[in-house]
């Protein structure tokens, strides 16, 4: 039954009266009387008797529409689990809302398939020998030992598993196009799951010129509720063999499942923001072992989670020989190592030191584009007393003061009110100085250094997909990056203490994921690329990115998160919400003897969070005890709610 209360999380038997004997089979929505209320809820399996004595009766079959798969119905089991969660909420995740009137719209009736009456394969489908599809060329992934290998795998009907780390430069899209028309050339279907919209755009494009038109649907939560209806059913009714889109597609129900894939799955956009908060990685790598599908997780760079699955031997890496890194790598260099400080004294506290002026007017004066990234978006969102240095902060709120462009007043980035006449509590000062340089004002100060080349912006407003090729100053928040016409000349990265020193788990990892999406737009060094970082050439992260080495960092992050007790090596969760009812739900709790209690640390506003860590043997159990007492409390109607978090991404 589609109700969010963890206690009901459990198949309900009810009777099917004869009038809706012929719509009512599995998949279909329902509605059933309970408590005294009509409900929604799934119809999920018909048996001839059950061990209840007295049943109540079916009352309305909502369509007969057999919406939610079998295979689907078993994986949201499984990653409701997983995550403490309940069915009810992972199918509201999988199966988008009904819209009747694409029910209605004509479709081509199913053709029998000889993998059984669940498959629902229908005519268009296009899988296996007669789709069309040649033999695939192996000459993209020539570029890799075992590439050519993963593909004939994939069009054999075998299940690799595969960890990938792609070149500098790499058209990884049409890496992509050619896994999946392995797959379907080997009669299976596939679903690849990437991080936005600009990404999706390319794999769409590098899909359609593989496999040719028609042969893919893209399911997004941003489709609409028509169109992204229309996209589902054409992937449950088996009219389309392949599935991309965001991590709304991590669900999507294809026939004969081949091929699970995902790309750069270190962007936060794969973690779901909705109860019981799952990750496409892991969605689909449960669903790939449900299966008995292969696996593919590509990227730039690599998480300590793929790294994990490398070291355990379930997956295989597939990398380059370290001559075809290096020939394929712009020259990189830092700013902070011992031979710039020595020409240059002043790199270690500029903003752009004279390294970084230097590879961008060579750029320029070669007629090539320049990427400059800024963690920040905005003109100055952080600013601070100019006389005294105090924070500027808010006077109704203690939020940070922001001005928004040269001209304008300060105003609080909380409560977005306007300190027209601000005047620091300190020492009475009236002017500012910039604490923080956002993309903005970066793109006004360069466009004053280099009067009369064009200068682009890229971030939250508006982000490029594309630029041209001629000279010309392009700056932008990470992951907002536009690829060039033929490769940026230089790529210039500001302001790493920014991303290094978040007080994150993670920051070291995602400062090198983003680093190496905007290096990778570089033009090779042999080519004249090159990438400037504005770090100290001795930490870790810049090591990994000077010699393109991502497997290296993440062997050594996961190492020492081993150590520390740190996901992946264990499994944690989070218990936020009122002091007084996380400690009710972990008294409830029969934790495993392992676990252990972390906290209690602030959370936002009143409310505090406790982690509770155990060995990833006992993941498994800490899920249930945690969902179970979750259920004693909704059985208790508790009015205070609590966030309950398995492996999230933000600890603290």
């Amino acid at each position: 039954m589609d109700v969010p209360l963890a206690h009901l999380d459990r198949p309900f038997d009810y009777l099917v009266p004869e009038a809706l004997d012929v719509d009512a089979v599995p998949g279909t929505r329902v509605k059933v009387r309970f408590a005294g209320q009509l409900v929604n809820g799934w119809l999920l399996e018909r048996v001839s008797e059950s061990a209840h004595p007295r049943l109540a009766y079916l009352e309305k079959v909502v369509s007969p529409e057999p919406a939610l798969a079998p295979e689907i119905a078993r994986l949201a089991r499984a990653v409701a689990d997983r995550y403490a969660g309940s069915l009810a909420d992972v199918l509201r995740l999988a199966v988008p809302p009904r819209h009747a009137r694409v029910e209605k719209e004509p479709q081509p009736p199913p053709a029998a398939d000889p993998a059984g009456p669940d498959a629902g394969i229908g005519p268009d489908a296009g899988i296996g020998p007669d789709a069309g599809i040649g033999p695939v060329d192996p000459v993209g992934w020539s570029g890799y030992p075992t590439g050519p290998a993963l593909l004939r795998a994939l069009a054999d009907g075998r299940a690799p598993r595969a960890v990938w780390s792609a070149l500098p430069g790499e058209e990884w899209p049409a890496r992509y196009a050619e896994a999946v028309a392995a797959t379907v050339a080997g009669g299976r279907s596939a679903v690849v799951v990437v991080a936005d919209a600009r990404d999706l755009d390319r794999l769409d494009s590098a899909l359609t010129a593989v496999l040719g038109p028609g042969r893919h649907v893209q399911l997004t939560a941003a489709l609409g509720p028509a169109r992204r209806y229309r996209a589902f059913l054409a992937a449950r009714r088996g009219q389309v063999p392949v599935v991309i889109g965001t991590r709304a597609a991590m669900f999507a129900p294809v026939p004969r499942l081949g091929l699970v894939a995902i790309w750069d799955d270190g962007d936060d956009l794969h973690a779901e923001p909705r109860a019981p908060y799952p990750h496409a990685r892991e969605v689909l790598l449960t669903r790939a072992q449900l299966t008995g599908a292969a696996a593919l997780i590509g990227g730039y760079a690599r998480t300590a989670e793929a790294q994990l699955l490398v070291e355990t031997g379930w997956a295989r890496e597939v990398t380059a020989a370290r001559a075809a890194v290096r020939a394929r790598m712009p020259a990189i260099a830092p700013t902070g190592d011992d031979p710039q400080l020595a020409r240059d004294p002043g790199a270690a506290t500029a903003r752009l030191p004279s390294l970084a002026w230097t590879v961008a007017r060579a750029a320029l004066s070669a007629d090539a584009p320049v990427l400059v990234q800024v963690p920040r978006r905005g003109y100055l969102p952080a600013v601070a007393c100019a006389t005294c240095r105090a924070p500027a902060r808010c006077l109704h709120c203690a939020g940070p003061l922001a001005l928004p462009s040269a001209r304008g007043a300060p105003v609080c980035r909380w409560c977005a009110r306007v300190a027209a006449a601000y005047a620091c509590p300190e020492c009475r000062g009236r002017r500012l100085r910039a604490s923080v340089t956002g993309a903005r004002r970066t793109a006004e100060e360069l466009g004053r250094a280099f009067p009369g080349v064009p200068v682009r912006t890229s971030g939250r407003e508006e982000v490029l997909a594309t630029v041209p090729g001629g000279a010309g100053l392009v700056i932008t928040t990470p992951g907002a990056e536009p690829v060039a016409d033929g490769g940026y000349g230089a790529v210039l990265l500001l302001d790493s203490w920014a991303l290094l020193t978040r007080a994150d788990l993670r920051a070291g990892e995602e400062a090198l994921r983003r680093w190496l999406a905007a290096a990778a737009l570089a033009r090779p060094g042999s080519d004249g690329g090159r990438v400037v970082v504005v770090a100290d050439g001795a930490l870790a992260p810049v090591q990994a990115l000077l010699r393109w080495d991502a497997g290296w960092f993440a062997a050594r992050e996961l190492a020492e998160r081993r150590e520390l007790g740190f996901p992946p090596a264990v499994r944690m969760a989070s218990v936020t919400g009122p002091p007084t009812a996380v400690a009710e739900l972990l008294d409830e709790s029969r934790l495993p003897a392992e676990a252990e209690l972390l906290g209690p640390v602030p959370a936002d506003g009143d409310r505090e969070r406790m982690l509770v860590r155990v060995p990833r043997a006992r993941a498994a159990a800490l899920a249930a005890a945690l969902h179970s007492a979750a259920g004693v409390r909704t059985a208790r109607k508790a009015a205070d709610p609590l966030r309950l978090q398995v492996d999230p991404l933000t600890l603290f």
